[in-house]
């Protein structure tokens, strides 16, 4: 069961099969190596016959500060054969707290700090890892203000 408060809610989540490219990334590197990832993830994905079961998203191990260590990938319904730099792995199960951002790639920071405001406000212990689920795809000529992000951040009490 969702509960919402202040556009935030806290759910249950199922344990889901992914298909990614790991990497330990520069901030200001962070949109060649998203550009790379989706592209060799496209490819070995199509070759596999893989059924997407959502969008693409990132999942951080830990905060990001000058540098990230990241997963960029897709869900899928089964495990990935590893290629490449494609490898299998998986999105967590348990309760998190999730809202979604509106907006540039770049205020994506401000989102996750008054999600992480809530998670402390709930009385509940932030995970050292979180997602972004893109659920909007960018394009160049798009508006940023189109964009629209869910931010997901594992939490237990």
């Amino acid at each position: 069961m969702a509960e919402t408060t202040d556009g935030i809610e806290l759910i249950e989540v199922e344990r889901q099969h992914t298909a990614v490219v790991r990497g330990t990334i520069a901030m200001g590197e962070l949109p060649a190596f998203f550009d790379s990832a989706f592209e060799q993830l496209t490819t070995v994905l199509a070759q596999q016959e893989m059924v997407l079961e959502g969008p693409g998203f990132a999942l951080y191990h830990g905060a990001p500060a000058e540098v990230a260590r990241l997963e960029v990938g897709f869900p899928v319904s089964s495990e990935v054969t590893p290629t490449g730099d494609v490898e299998a792995s998986h999105l967590p199960a348990g309760t998190v707290a999730r809202t979604v951002h509106a907006g540039s790639f770049d205020d994506l920071g401000d989102s996750w700090g008054r999600l992480g405001t809530w998670i402390g406000a709930e009385g509940l212990e932030p995970g050292e890892s979180m997602w972004e689920v893109y659920l909007t795809e960018p394009s160049p000529d798009m508006d940023p203000a189109d964009l629209r992000t869910e931010l997901n951040w594992p939490v237990s009490t």
